[in-house]
């Protein structure tokens, strides 16, 4: 009997990339389909780019006299160094001439630095994807003045594959890291979890997914660490936002000894199970349980195969009544 642990998890995208406009300026056209998949480099917006174009134009012009200028000072520097040794010029004119052509230098290397940022912000005004994804509805328009502050103009998501998280107890974590010695074996087993995706429809997804990451914490709150794992989803069928049950196959367990979940009884933290015996009279039985697998419940102590335990009716049962049977006809095991 395979033992399943089930969590009820959220889907999102492996990478959620939050697009933002880098330059203000007022948006003229939207250039993707919201919805459809987009590439990385694709154009999503474009920000009005004729200021941009301009500053840039303006920037390139004061680096060009900028290095005019750095030009005549270095000329002068090189025409005064034979003068100012045959004593034709003084000293402080040529150290005058030095100091203007090392301020000329640097105007040069501010006015390239001018020209970079007004060609990064013209570039800017081209919003494009950084990734592989979806993108999603737009939240601004044509027309709109967008900018640094303005918030995200869309989202893009890598969904393929997709990202399940999901919220363990931290008793259910304690359980699980007593049954490694180190932790490299437990990474190990981590790694080699089958873990599928339940569907609110009752659907399984064909695909198995893996353990991607765990929460560094246990949550002060929830009581309980994040696990996040991820699943193939090719044609893009499962979308950020969906909520699902994620099982975990932790084990095969041999020659277990199952009931119905509703043939166990609960009576102050104890387990009990109405078994009827061979002249149909009716005992109460204290059970040890184990684990839920589907409808089942795994009975560790207290029973014993071939005996008869009441099913429906359990309400009724008293210990020492003899009741009349009939045949229970099983529901499907949840996870086959």
């Amino acid at each position: 009997m395979p033992i399943y642990h089930e969590w009820i998890g959220v889907l999102d995208g492996l990478v959620n990339a939050q697009i933002r406009a880098q330059v203000t300026g007022y948006l003229i056209s939207q250039d993707y389909r919201e919805g459809d998949p987009i590439k990385k480099g694709d154009l999503l917006f474009q920000i009005d780019p004729r200021p941009f174009k301009a500053a840039l134009d303006q920037a390139k012009g004061l680096l060009a006299q900028a290095e005019a200028r750095c030009g005549k000072t270095a000329l002068d520097v090189k025409r005064y160094a034979p003068l100012v040794k045959d004593k034709a010029i003084s000293q402080e004119e040529y150290d005058d001439a030095v100091q203007a052509d090392l301020e000329a230098k640097a105007a040069v290397v501010s006015a390239k630095a001018q020209v970079e940022q007004a060609q990064l912000n013209y570039e800017f005004t081209r919003i494009t994807s950084p990734i592989d994804g979806i993108a999603s509805i737009a939240k601004a328009q044509i027309g709109d003045l967008v900018g640094p502050a303005s918030g995200e103009l869309t989202t893009v998501s890598t969904i393929n594959p997709i990202k399940a998280y999901y919220r363990v107890t931290e008793q259910a974590y304690i359980n699980f890291t007593k049954l490694f010695s180190t932790e490299t074996d437990r990474i190990e087993r981590l790694k080699q979890l089958e873990i599928e995706l339940l569907l609110t429809d009752g659907t399984v997804s064909p695909l198995k997914g893996k353990i991607f990451a765990a929460g560094r914490q246990i949550g002060s709150t929830t009581g309980a660490l994040r696990v996040e794992a991820l699943f193939p989803n090719p044609g893009n069928a499962l979308r950020p936002g969906e909520f699902a049950r994620v099982r975990v196959k932790f084990d095969l367990k041999h020659d277990a000894l199952l009931v119905p979940q509703r043939a166990v009884s609960e009576l102050q933290g104890s387990y009990q199970v109405a078994v009827v015996d061979a002249d149909n009279k009716v005992h109460i039985q204290p059970v040890k349980v184990g684990d839920r697998t589907g409808n089942l419940w795994i009975i560790e102590d207290g029973l014993h195969p071939g005996q008869r335990a009441v099913v429906e009716g359990t309400q009724k049962m008293r210990e020492g009544v003899t009741v009349i049977t009939t045949n229970f006809v099983a529901e499907p095991v949840l996870q086959s």
